[in-house]
């Protein structure tokens, strides 16, 4: 046994069973076939639920872009669903929004804007095979930037029959989500994490969960002659 395995044993047996079991499941059912991008969104109710439905619909990164606002959690929103999420933020750059689109693009993502304003795509027919795709979101009030319109790949539009035209950001990540990761789940493609990826992914769970889990990973690592650092980051 490798020693990432033997450290993944060594804390899985500091849970309960139950928890054991919960964490195996949720794993199995996670994707980073889609993924979530927020451009300064700022209201943190919002922020919150948006977190929140990508624990639930099994989303496991989102990409946080704060060129002018900083993205913030109520924790009485979010429910906790923040430890369970990798939430990568993007703000070193004056504009980040075109580093963080290029940097998905790379990893082989299709850019996908979601706006009531270009009906490109209705979401009952918008098409997972041809591709991972990171959805992007933008704030409250005026939506996608230009930048981020003018870098998209597609354009997703969640169809509308009242007078209002549009839902909250939260709402229509929810919808979104809902839609997708439930067709995902019937696609013949390979849309789950890596055993790779969920070792690593587990790891960051039990430490999230286990009291004084630095002490007992360094306590591990000390009595093996092991570097912690570079078991968690292989």
């Amino acid at each position: 046994m490798n020693p990432k395995k033997q450290l993944i044993s060594h804390l899985e047996a500091l849970i309960t069973s139950e928890r054991l079991a919960a964490f195996n499941k949720v794993l199995d059912d996670r994707t980073r076939y889609i993924t979530v991008v927020l451009e300064d969104v700022f209201q943190p109710h919002n922020a919150s639920a948006v977190v929140r439905s990508c624990d639930c619909f099994g989303i496991q990164d989102m990409h946080v872009i704060e060129n002018f606002n900083d993205y913030n959690i109520n924790n009485e929103i979010a429910l906790g669903s923040y430890k369970w999420v990798n939430i990568n933020k993007y703000k070193k750059e004056e504009n980040s929004t075109l580093s963080t689109i290029n940097a998905l693009k790379q990893k082989g993502y299709r850019i996908v804007a979601t706006t009531p304003h270009t009906n490109d795509v209705s979401l009952p027919d918008f098409n997972l095979l041809k591709g991972k795709v990171a959805l992007m979101f933008g704030t409250e009030l005026k939506g996608l930037s230009k930048v981020a319109m003018d870098n998209a790949d597609e354009f997703l539009k969640i169809p509308m029959y009242g007078f209002t035209e549009s839902f909250n950001i939260s709402v229509s990540a929810a919808v979104i989500l809902n839609q997708l990761t439930s067709e995902l789940r019937k696609l013949p493609i390979d849309w789950r994490l890596s055993d790779t990826e969920k070792d690593s992914m587990k790891i960051n769970w039990l430490q999230n969960t286990i009291k004084r889990a630095q002490f007992v990973i360094d306590d591990f690592c000390v009595k093996r002659d092991l570097d912690p650092n570079a078991i968690i980051s292989e």
